[in-house]
């Protein structure tokens, strides 16, 4: 009742105008399109970063090859996203355009948290800016830093943290409680690997499929982005399904 009436007085016209209880409504209908957008999970293990992703492929006349939900930045970065993924190549173009600017003009990687408020700040900009909209995706960014795996999210507002393992999207709720539950800091690659298949099999359920699942991978020695191919998220997918 109460955002009926903020919406009656124009309070969500506008990204620059606060409601009377100071909330930007156009901002916080941009983090619903957030928790609408396809589930994105990434996961620090002591060897790497995981990054799974659920492409949503409801259309059987889609190649599932075409849909692209885990992004690489540099070598050693890559991210996932969830909300508007039009939006996310927007922004993932300007964090590869950084990471290549500074690898150019230093002649070394870029360190990841400085793509992370590269990228805050464009959004933050779209929440205070009249004739703009904001950015109605959230990015998970993830990498290897001075040989540490690390892992930040990014929400529509700018703001970010630092995760041990983190979830955005549809399955937020459901699959930050199993994270929670199973997570461990000792993982191996191929064990956060499985925790993040398994965290999605418990969402998807029926419909869960090998061509809805993308997975990519930074490990702390080679710190190259990677991706799983098919044949290695079917086998650990029917490694889950037996047990």
């Amino acid at each position: 009742m109460k955002e009926d009436m903020h919406q009656a007085m124009g309070y969500d016209r506008a990204i620059t105008l606060f409601s009377p209880d100071g909330r930007l409504l156009q901002v916080e209908y941009a983090k619903k399109t957030v928790r609408q957008g396809s589930t994105a999970l990434g996961i620090v293990t002591k060897e790497g970063v995981v990054f799974i992703a659920d492409k949503r492929i409801v259309d059987k006349l889609v190649v599932p090859e075409s849909v692209e939900k885990i992004f690489e930045i540099d070598e050693h970065i890559g991210a996932s996203a969830s909300g508007i993924i039009s939006d996310a190549r927007v922004l993932i173009e300007e964090a590869r355009v950084k990471a290549q600017q500074h690898r150019i003009t230093y002649d070394s990687k870029i360190d990841i948290l400085t793509i992370v408020k590269r990228v805050a700040d464009i959004k933050q900009i779209y929440t205070q800016s009249g004739g703009l909209r904001p950015f109605g995706v959230s990015l998970l960014i993830g990498g290897i830093d001075n040989d540490k795996p690390v892992l930040y999210e990014t929400d529509p507002t700018g703001i970010y943290f630092e995760y041990k393992a983190s979830v955005i999207g549809e399955g937020e709720t459901i699959i930050e409680e199993f994270i929670h539950k199973n997570y461990r800091p000792d993982l191996t690659l191929q064990e956060g690997f499985e925790l993040g298949l398994k965290a999605l099999a418990k969402l998807l359920e029926k419909d869960y499929n090998i061509n809805r699942i993308d997975g990519a991978y930074i490990t702390v020695k080679e710190q190259k982005f990677q991706k799983f191919s098919p044949a290695e998220i079917k086998r650990v997918m029917e490694k889950i399904m037996k047990k």
